[in-house]
């Protein structure tokens, strides 16, 4: 029996293959999330949803260049960079997620610095905890799921954690919020008549 197929069945087979390889180098990767843009609230709160699958799969994580942390913060997800970013001007090879945040984590020793640099509102600010923010971003949008009115909510905050002495952790929290209900004018205060003087 012969080691290769017939002349006649080869060259088809080979011609298949090569096109495949070729459709493959030419198929367009999946988009890299833009870290500087997320951190430094410049990004939407869709671009922040999209990155649930890669919090959900480490696999798909460590295909992007972030390493998975040891957790030393029980509310915080955290993974290292192949590739630094920089944010707010600072290089970083670090970042973490908390529910709807993701922040970088700098080399600053104090939060107040780029606070005020960045013009955020004093939130806390003692001894031990120090946590600066601002909401940058307020508008009327849509569930993409539901359709129903939502209110895109876009908040910058800095702030320390004791987990990481000597840190300044720096980003955005996303969230999509229902409207407010407008308030119902309030019923009028009962009026008591005066008693009569027997």
């Amino acid at each position: 029996m012969p080691l290769f197929p017939r002349p006649s069945l080869f060259l088809p087979c080979l011609l298949l293959a090569a096109s495949t390889v070729a459709q493959a180098a030419d198929a367009p990767k999946a988009a890299r999330p833009d870290l500087a843009a997320l951190l430094e609230c410049r990004a939407r709160e869709a671009d922040f949803a999209a990155l649930q699958p890669i919090l959900e799969d480490p696999l798909k994580a460590v295909a992007l260049g972030w390493r998975p942390l040891p957790q030393s913060n029980l509310f915080m997800t955290e993974y290292a960079l192949i590739a630094p970013v920089t944010v707010f001007g600072h290089p970083t090879s670090q970042i973490a997620f908390s529910g709807p945040s993701i922040m970088a984590i700098l080399d600053l020793p104090d939060p107040r610095v780029l606070a005020r640099q960045l013009q955020l509102e004093e939130g806390v600010d003692s001894e031990e905890k120090v946590m600066y923010g601002r909401e940058v971003r307020s508008e009327d949008t849509t569930d993409p799921k539901t359709g129903e009115p939502m209110i895109e909510s876009i908040i910058l905050s800095v702030s320390n954690v004791k987990s990481h002495p000597g840190k300044t952790l720096a980003g955005c929290s996303y969230s999509l919020d229902l409207p407010e209900e407008p308030e119902e004018p309030g019923a009028p205060a009962d009026v008591q008549a005066p008693a009569k003087g027997g």
